[in-house]
């Protein structure tokens, strides 16, 4: 038996898909629905790695969080992580399969991938009651119409209803909601259900009034306008917005130091991957994380983080042009603590040779630790387990570099002592594993050695749990679908699929 299905769609990229698409999947579960995530094709630099080894967009595992699922490739068949402005690489059931230019995805090799991804959505759908599927970007792209594999290309496939997720904080969600629904095809509009708000500040009923003219104009409800909250803190496909050349734009910037607690300042190097990694140290009372782009922004910092990235030749060069380089060099020889993370971690070493991604060659590191990187054309995927500090931790690997290590003292070793992953010398430490700091007795043990190091007086909270405030974070979206949206409608529209009947609403009415 086939399962119900949502495809929930979005007027733009970060309107909201999806913190919504998790809520929606929370929500279920605690009505006792059996119900999973899926997104069809996923464009991000956070990415994770499931239990069999596959990587997938880390929204789609916090999504399968929510849903309380373990999360699989059949989730997010279609992973493209760019390299750059004009190219990415595809990654296929979780393994990557080549790197592809935008005119040559779109041009055709997308189109080859919709009945994979169908395959797993009815996958999904044969093994749950429900299945809350994600879209991309805005479902009007027209000029990419003819290769959908996420959009209505899916939802017409599969034959989901749709709901369009506007964000009303950014202005303009009735244009919004109205321009995006004429853009599309008759037939694709008799798929789209209705709408609903995000991050709405003030009082409903001044909006009210819009709605009802919305379904006028339309012929489609509005299920719910979801009020504006603070502290979710969720892995989003993008979260923090941070150009190709390093800059940070937009981003979960915590505000200015005060006086006590740690101070935490995180290099927003080009490609920035899996930024997510410091959301732990963020988590814990009196931590202030800050991404930086100027050497003057690291004086200040108590621990300096180096993350990963999908470029880390490029990143190397733009640490050098910015003076970051030297400023982290003159950090370590002052024995103050630096941190790098997977590509980070590449960085700080004596040096990479890439012949697979940037195809550079040898290239120089920062030389702050006893390492060589050499970049495999296999791409390592796995979720080790070890201790570090004397505590257990656990995290999960996604690189091409592997790394010669010639010196100093593993970061990570097994219950025997010996050397699983990483390298420190004095206060520079360096590891592949991303996620590591959500292992709470590792991160309050790390972090309060950062703190002796740099000279504070700072004590972790004992009973600080980063997986218990995730599910804090979830509950609460679950609470907003469940107090804001009309989950009778919802349910209805999962269950039994689109309204029939809809209007036709052509481009240029009224």
């Amino acid at each position: 038996m086939r399962g119900g299905g949502l495809l929930v769609a979005g007027t733009t990229s970060d309107a909201g898909k999806s913190v919504v698409t998790a809520g929606i999947c929370r929500w279920l579960v605690r009505q006792g629905v059996k119900v999973a995530p899926f997104k069809g094709q996923n464009m991000s630099l956070n990415s994770f790695v499931t239990r069999e080894g596959a990587e997938i967009g880390r929204a789609q595992a916090m999504q399968a969080q929510a849903a309380r699922v373990e999360p699989t490739a059949l989730m997010n068949p279609v992973l493209l992580k760019p390299g750059g402005d004009r190219s990415s690489q595809v990654i296929l059931m979780g393994r990557p399969v080549g790197e592809l230019s935008a005119r040559g995805y779109h041009g055709g090799r997308q189109a080859e991938l919709l009945q994979p991804v169908l395959d797993c959505l009815d996958e999904l759908r044969s093994t749950y009651d429900a299945v809350i599927c994600e879209g991309a970007g805005s479902p009007a792209e027209i000029n990419l119409r003819r290769t959908d594999i996420v959009n209505m290309g899916i939802a017409r496939a599969a034959q989901l209803p749709v709901v369009i997720v506007g964000d009303i904080d950014r202005g303009g969600v009735f244009a919004s909601f109205f321009g995006t629904t004429a853009l599309l095809s008759e037939a694709d509009q008799s798929l789209v259900a209705g709408y609903l708000i995000n991050k709405f500040r003030g009082d409903v009923s001044l909006l009210e009034p819009g709605l009802d003219m919305l379904k006028g104009l339309t012929g489609r409800a509005t299920y719910g306008v979801l009020p504006w909250r603070t502290g979710l803190g969720i892995d989003e496909e993008d979260g923090l917005r941070v150009s190709q050349h390093g800059t940070v734009r937009e981003s979960r910037v915590a505000p200015p130091y005060g006086e006590d607690g740690l101070r935490v300042a995180v290099c927003a190097v080009p490609l920035m991957s899996n930024f997510t990694d410091v959301d732990a140290l963020a988590a814990e009372p009196g931590v202030v994380v800050r991404f930086v782009d100027r050497p003057e922004e690291l004086a200040d910092a108590d621990l300096v983080v180096v993350p990963g990235t999908r470029g880390t030749v490029k990143a190397l060069g733009w640490l050098r042009e910015r003076g970051l380089a030297d400023a982290i060099a003159r950090r370590a020889a002052d024995g103050r603590p630096v941190l790098g993370i997977c590509g980070g971690y590449q960085m700080l070493g004596e040096r990479v040779e890439d012949d697979v991604e940037s195809r550079a060659g040898v290239v120089p590191g920062l030389g702050l630790l006893p390492v060589r990187v050499r970049f495999a054309v296999a791409k390592t995927l796995a979720r080790p387990v070890g201790h570090a500090l004397g505590e257990a931790v656990e995290g999960y690997e996604i690189h091409h570099g592997v790394a010669d290590v010639r010196g100093g003292e593993p970061f990570v070793v097994d219950g025997e002592g010996r050397a699983l992953d990483g390298c420190r010398v004095g206060a520079v430490r360096g590891t592949h594993w991303h996620g590591a700091l959500e292992s709470d007795a590792f991160r309050r043990r790390f972090l309060t050695e950062v703190a002796r190091e740099a000279g504070r007086r700072f004590v972790p909270a004992p009973d600080t749990s980063f997986g218990e405030l995730r599910e804090a974070q979830l509950d609460l979206l679950g609470d907003l679908v469940e107090e804001h949206a009309d989950t009778d409608a919802l349910m209805r529209l999962i269950e039994d699929g689109a309204p029939t009947g809809l209007p036709f609403v052509p481009p240029g009415a009224p």
